[in-house]
């Protein structure tokens, strides 16, 4: 079996607002300006589908897009301000982890692959330094379906083998549409659940309490 996770709003709580609220105090662009410039289709987006294949391709495209020095210290800075681990879902995970193989997929650029382990530590002795990946280190973006057909390819998995879980319902489907089974995020508890009965329908046995 096979568990792949989203991280941000998932794992960890993601405030894209105060991240936002902190790269206009760092560059004097508000949040208009700065979703103008580089969080968009040709920006971000472009970023985490792996337009940028280095951390210093992003920081360049970024820097020049705001058209503001931002540093690789700040950047790191103010995205981890942002994340809070969720503990109880890590405890889902962990989990997983006795039931089958974990693998990080979540929809980021080079920086956050490059920084990862800096910017979710919790994660790094559940999933082990060689199942973190980013969108960006397969090409596509979730929900393209290509994004999940690369992570098959890599843990030489079967869809029908394969467990979601994402707290975006176009991802959701879009792992789906592959037949991959997936699991739009609510609560940890909703999350833990849904695990052991996609454990369950893989052994072929009714779920215990």
């Amino acid at each position: 079996m096979l568990f792949i996770f989203d991280m941000d709003n998932v794992l960890y709580e993601y405030d894209w607002r105060h991240r936002m609220a902190a790269m206009t105090e760092l560059t004097g662009l508000d949040l208009d300006q700065l979703r103008e410039r580089w969080w968009n289709d040709e920006g971000e987006w472009a970023a985490e589908a792996g337009a940028y294949s280095t951390a210093d391709d992003y920081l360049q495209a970024l820097r020049s897009a705001l058209g503001f020095p931002v540093s690789e210290e700040d950047w790191v800075r103010v995205r981890a301000a942002a994340m809070t681990p969720w503990h109880d879902s890590l405890a889902a995970v962990k989990r997983a982890s006795e039931l089958g193989t974990i693998t990080l997929l979540t929809n980021n650029g080079a920086m956050t692959a490059k920084h990862l382990h800096a910017l979710a530590p919790d994660l790094v002795p559940l999933f082990g330094a060689d199942h973190l990946f980013t969108s960006s280190e397969y090409g596509a973006r979730k929900p393209d379906p290509t994004v999940f057909r690369r992570v098959l390819a890599r843990y030489d998995a079967e869809p029908s083998e394969t467990f979601f879980a994402d707290d975006m319902a176009q991802n959701v489907a879009g792992a789906e549409s592959i037949g991959i089974t997936g699991h739009l995020f609510s609560t940890p508890e909703a999350l833990a659940e849904a695990i052991e009965d996609f454990a369950a329908s893989q052994l072929g046995r009714p779920r215990t309490s």
